[in-house]
């Protein structure tokens, strides 16, 4: 083993692997501002608004969060201007992982439209677990959060997909019955959704759209009757 005090001058490991992987983050960030510089003026809106979202994932990585902040929100109105749902809870997932003023708002947003639309499941589920993560251990919003994330996982994927989604939401779900009443049995733990409701969407998502409402406010980007009124069924 190498003696820490004997390094031959070097910087240790962890600062050379850091100061190796900032310069990769510098190199493709250059790499992508010259994309964008080369865009033409006539370039979609959407192109541009994608590559702003690849930029501001850099710069996330580089520890430039208001930098990252202010390139995604207007690609996030982007996106959600085009009808491009997907793209717009990605960006409302980097908004979020900012840490910003905004970015709880950022958060309630990108969910409401995730559950909305059917997107990547994997997003949904991604989105609802920062959730989780925000509540205190005895709050009833983890357990919904949780709760509408399994049931996402459930009603959007089949095979293995399905399989390796649903064990995750399974295990969190898991995780926070033991953390909200400190549960450990899996049959305890089906008990206490039906004591909660957590496995009836009828009374599951309207929960849900009252936190998110508590969380977002008078904060919401977007005209939530226009966007139902385009869904298949309303």
């Amino acid at each position: 083993m190498n003696d820490p005090e004997k390094n031959d001058g070097r910087p240790p490991i962890e600062l050379l692997d850091m100061n190796r992987s900032m310069a990769e983050l510098r190199k493709e960030l250059a790499a992508l501002e010259q994309r964008r510089a080369a865009l033409p003026a006539d370039a979609p809106q959407t192109e541009r608004a994608r590559l702003d979202l690849e930029i501001a994932e850099t710069l996330l990585g580089m520890l430039r969060a208001k930098e990252a902040w202010d390139l995604a929100r207007p690609a996030f109105d982007v996106f959600v201007a085009n009808e491009l749902w997907q793209e717009a809870a990605e960006a409302a997932d980097l908004l979020y992982r900012t840490d910003q003023p905004g970015s709880i708002a950022a958060l309630g947003n990108g969910i409401w439209l995730a559950v909305t639309w059917p997107i990547r499941p994997e997003t949904t589920v991604t989105l609802l677990h920062h959730i989780v993560e925000e509540t205190p251990d005895d709050s009833d919003g983890a357990a919904v959060a949780a709760a509408a994330a399994h049931y996402i996982a459930d009603l959007r994927t089949e095979g293995k997909e399905h399989e390796n989604l649903t064990f995750l939401t399974g295990q969190v779900l898991g995780q926070v019955a033991r953390r909200h009443r400190g549960i450990e049995d899996p049959e305890l733990v089906k008990t206490w959704m039906e004591v909660l409701e957590l496995n009836d969407p009828d009374v599951l998502l309207p929960r849900l759209a009252r936190i998110l409402d508590v969380i977002v406010g008078d904060d919401w980007w977007y005209d939530r009757d226009a966007i139902r009124a385009k869904l298949p069924v309303n």
